[in-house]
């Protein structure tokens, strides 16, 4: 079962994603902030899926940290704030996709499908 950390600091929202993760058939671990996600770098993952503006380690920091232990680590970027989002378009990883909010499970569902299919 393809494994999936997850961190999103937005209480509700990171219970929506986690359950429709979990009934698409992927094990989600859901934190709440990126210095709870760093915490988990030492498991396994298939997808790191992570907001940016969190407190603490912000998402793309969470990101780079997770692509060093794990290479070819897959990782999605969510954000609510557009001009955060193009910003990581340049700053972040290699192959990462940056979605913005709001955006629907489904959406996100789908992304992660494609993302462990490729």
């Amino acid at each position: 079962m393809p494994r999936i950390l997850l961190a999103e600091d937005d209480e509700s929202l990171r219970g929506f994603l986690a359950r429709a993760l979990e009934r698409a058939g992927y094990e989600v671990t859901a934190c709440a902030d990126g210095d709870e996600a760093a915490a988990h770098l030492d498991e396994s993952f298939d997808v790191l899926l992570t907001d940016i503006v969190m407190p603490g380690l912000d998402g793309i920091e969470v990101a780079r940290l997770a692509a060093a232990r794990h290479p070819g680590l897959r990782i999605m970027f969510i954000t609510g704030f557009a001009a955060v989002a193009l910003a990581a378009g340049d700053a972040a990883l290699p192959g990462a996709k940056v979605l913005s909010k709001p955006i629907h499970l489904r959406e996100i569902v789908a992304e992660v499908e494609r993302m462990i299919a490729a």
